[in-house]
């Protein structure tokens, strides 16, 4: 959002700033990806755990938990990695190293 609110459009009809948000988009998202393996949280949970945690399920939601998966190497480190990426873009938007 935050970087949404720095380089997306006001008017629908300017497809000029579409395209630029959309291409910082991609460059945060592929870092994301590049850092992470992956975008899509149960996907992350294979490789960051070995297994899908349904966290819809209190049982596998429980043992999600009690595994470590919200503590501070768990997801909230995934969160802090996209955070991160995202404060960097920012950063170099208003110093004008991304136009």
């Amino acid at each position: 959002m935050g970087v949404g609110c720095l380089v997306g459009r006001e008017k629908l009809e300017d497809i000029a700033q579409y395209n630029k948000a959309m291409d910082i988009a991609t460059k945060i998202y592929d870092e994301f990806r590049k850092k992470i393996g992956h975008s899509i949280c149960a996907e992350i949970h294979k490789i960051r755990y070995g297994k899908v945690y349904r966290l819809s399920i209190p049982e596998e939601r429980k043992a999600f938990h009690d595994m470590g998966g919200h503590s501070r190497k768990g997801c909230p480190e995934v969160c802090g990695v996209a955070a991160k990426i995202a404060a960097e873009i920012i950063l170099d938007i208003r110093e004008g190293k991304i136009k």
